[in-house]
């Protein structure tokens, strides 16, 4: 058999065991997996430009330097993609207080206003 058969036959048989392993990934592991993913990117960048460095050939310079731009718009992507789906889990911040309905500055009566726990009670006022 050819090397380029051997090659292609390894590229096929790859990308069927790709597709089989990530179909049965649950949507629990998808994030580590993605920052996993963009180590890898990483490193392919890192192979890329290096091996691109290295060469005198022009065709070899040019295919290196699409795979640089391409490995590095893969990388950012994934870490774009894998903050996005981290900022789902972070809480939102309570808003504790606020300025309206505090009695003081309204000279209503007592029963108007909100009287002295508005702003969500005593235990919200961060003090000693």
């Amino acid at each position: 058999m050819s090397e380029p058969i051997v090659w292609l036959t390894i590229f096929v048989l790859s990308v069927f065991v790709g597709i089989e392993v990530i179909s049965k990934v649950s949507s629990t592991l998808h994030t580590p997996l993605m920052s996993g993913a963009n180590a890898i990117h990483g490193i392919i960048l890192l192979g890329a430009i290096l091996v691109t460095g290295t060469t005198d050939n022009a065709v070899a310079v040019a295919v290196g330097l699409v795979a640089i731009v391409l490995a590095a718009v893969n990388m950012v992507g994934g870490f774009v993609v894998t903050d996005r789906m981290l900022q789902m889990f972070v809480r939102k911040k309570v808003s504790t207080g606020s300025t309206t309905g505090g009695g003081s500055t309204t000279g209503g009566s007592s029963t108007t206003g909100g009287g002295p726990t508005t702003g969500g009670g005593p235990s919200t006022g961060g003090g000693a």
